[in-house]
């Protein structure tokens, strides 16, 4: 089923002083739709969020909400709430009050409240906890506060700006699915904001990664991790071996001194290019049956697989495989066509 565009980004642009943080980004969002905007530190994407939400002005560019331009509306009048990294509750009120807070702003019926809260509750599994002091929770329990706090206002769009990086791994892993159930089960749109590409990965229906202010590219999380656009999302996203290499024709690529049989087309005749192969891809066999042979010079145990460097002509591969080989062996690396993707050759940063 197709979804409308609820939120449109229009050359949105944001500066400090002389330095753009977000630099004419389009972007379009759509109604239940759970979106993440990932990059590293300082690219951009807390102060998108922020504009978003209405807590920044963009210096130039438009904010469009359900078609309606909101650059000029106030957050408490935007149709959109925000859970941030540090939640923001209340001490000195209790679970109840805290997520009960909007809607005595908005001078809700008591018996309305009563029943809109208890949903909430029951929704972020913390019924019984409405007398707990919120300084009694654990950190997980005050971050299902914090976002039963903004859904209980009923948003149309929800903005979370890292609310999982104060929790240790076992949480934030246990908080993901927990937030996807969250998503789906209320059927508003999640705009998300991270650094850490697993999560997004593992949460997201769309991906917006971003560097220096630029989005890189937009699309599914298997579109990301497996037909990266350029070399920064590559390397960005996962562990990669990106070399450079010639696409001769249409399926024909060379790298590493040898041709090999490829998945991409639509390059110039002999056109310079970049080459990912995933560690995860590549085949340790007997150097005989292999077209790459090369030495492994490395080798770290890291629980569910190994992660051997494999020097091979003057490129060092990185492999990871249930297959260990000690440092030292001479060995074959095998992949298929399928295994191999070809980018424009570019820059880091190139758009």
């Amino acid at each position: 089923m197709l979804r409308r565009n609820i939120i449109e980004l229009r050359n949105l642009t944001k500066s400090y002083n002389d330095t753009v943080v977000v630099d004419a980004i389009n972007l379009l969002i759509r109604e239940n739709e759970f979106i993440t905007l990932l990059g590293p530190s300082g690219c951009g994407k807390t102060t998108t969020l922020r504009m978003i939400g209405g807590f920044e002005d963009p210096n130039d560019g438009d904010i469009f909400f359900e078609g309606t331009r909101i650059n000029n509306v106030p957050p408490y009048k935007r149709n959109i709430n925000t859970v941030f990294q540090k939640y923001a509750l209340f001490t000195h009120m209790n679970v109840y009050e805290n997520i009960a807070f909007g809607l005595r702003i908005k001078k809700v019926p008591n018996d309305e409240m009563k029943k809109r809260v208890q949903r909430m509750l029951k929704l972020v599994d913390l019924e019984g906890f409405e007398k707990r002091h919120v300084d009694s929770l654990s950190g997980g329990q005050q971050q299902r506060v914090a976002i039963a706090r903004a859904l209980v206002n009923e948003p149309k769009v929800l903005l979370l700006d890292e609310p999982l990086g104060a929790l240790d791994l076992k949480l934030r892993k246990e908080m993901q699915i927990e937030l996807m159930d969250m998503q789906k089960n209320v059927g508003i749109t999640f705009i998300y904001v991270t650094h850490d590409q697993e999560e997004a990965l593992t949460m997201s229906d769309t991906v917006v990664v971003m560097n220096n202010g630029v989005i890189q590219q937009v699309g599914s999380p298997v579109d990301i991790y497996n037909e990266p656009e350029n070399r920064f999302v590559a390397d960005f996203i996962g562990e990669s071996n990106i070399l450079e290499g010639i696409m001769h024709e249409d399926f024909l690529v060379s790298f590493s001194g040898r041709k090999f049989r490829c998945v991409d087309k639509g390059f110039s005749k002999d056109e310079p290019v970049d080459v990912v192969i995933r560690p995860e891809d590549i085949d340790v066999t007997s150097p005989e049956d292999a077209d790459l042979q090369g030495v492994v010079s490395s080798v770290v145990f890291k629980g569910v697989h190994y992660e051997m460097l494999v020097e091979s002509g003057d490129f060092e591969y990185m492999i990871q495989s249930t297959d260990m080989q000690p440092v030292g062996a001479g060995i074959g690396l095998k992949f298929g066509p399928e295994d191999i993707h070809v980018m424009k050759r570019g820059s880091d940063n190139e758009k």
